[in-house]
């Protein structure tokens, strides 16, 4: 039986994750995670993304203002006229957020539909279908990557890397050109030295989304990190824990 008698709202688990939520709503939603799985799973997803950003742009955060910043937000530059015209510009910019953050609302859940269309859920496919191949994993092995690269790149009308994971671990086993849902599609797969096996999926669609974000999701038996940079959709697929599959992720960025 639940401890609360409302629901937990995802703004909510958010806010849990911000730590800004008072101590007796802390608890219920404490409660409500211990007998909701998919929410912590939520949770879980929320506090490896603040990490993953913290890791990239804290540094930034730390470098000084520039001094030409400075002098320009000086109060000695501003007359009562500019002050006005900023804070009515301050309004005309508020109100353009607001409308375009309903615009974007309307379009997230359709922009989701398609990723898990076109990416998410051809890339765990092709994953479950290659990785248990013992003769013939790849198309094009791992040690002549420069002509894999430059064949999946010519296919897909982009330049492709290879990325190198043996940090992690996973060394190159080769790759292949797959048929998608409306195009092609790259597959690399990375193997460490237990015969665990990732594999990396590219393609170009119509995202419409020119930032990249981590994103998580199960298919099936396994986990799937996947993000958009412009044109192109990355997914990251593997049978593993979804900290160990994040750092693999973070590693492909970089």
């Amino acid at each position: 039986m639940s401890h609360r008698s409302e629901p937990v709202t995802d703004s909510e688990l958010h806010a849990y994750v911000d730590g800004q939520l008072d101590l007796p709503r802390r608890v219920e939603v404490e409660a409500y995670l211990a007998e909701h799985p998919e929410a912590q799973e939520r949770v879980d997803e929320y506090q490896m993304l603040n990490q993953a950003l913290h890791r990239l742009y804290d540094p930034a955060l730390k470098k000084p203002i520039p001094s030409a910043l400075v002098r320009a937000a000086s109060p000695r530059r501003w007359s009562g006229m500019a002050v006005r015209a900023a804070v009515a510009a301050g309004w005309m910019l508020f109100g353009g957020v607001i409308g375009g953050l309903l615009m974007y609302e309307t379009g997230v859940e359709e922009r989701a539909s398609l990723v898990a269309a076109h990416l998410v859920r051809p890339a765990a496919f092709a994953h479950t279908v290659y990785v248990p191949e013992i003769l013939h994993p790849v198309e094009v092995p791992g040690d002549q990557e420069a002509h894999l690269v430059k064949w999946l790149s010519k296919r897909l009308h982009t330049q492709l890397q290879a990325p190198n994971l043996s940090g992690l671990g996973y060394e190159l086993v080769g790759g292949r050109l797959l048929p998608s849902s409306d195009r092609m599609a790259a597959q690399f797969m990375y193997q460490d030295n237990e015969g665990s096996r990732v594999t990396l999926y590219i393609r170009r669609g119509a995202w419409e989304n020119t930032e990249t974000a981590f994103r998580y999701a199960r298919e099936g038996n396994v986990g799937v990190f996947y993000w958009i940079d412009g044109p192109m959709g990355y997914a990251l697929v593997g049978q593993l824990e979804k900290s160990r599959l994040l750092r693999l992720a973070e590693l492909v960025v970089r």
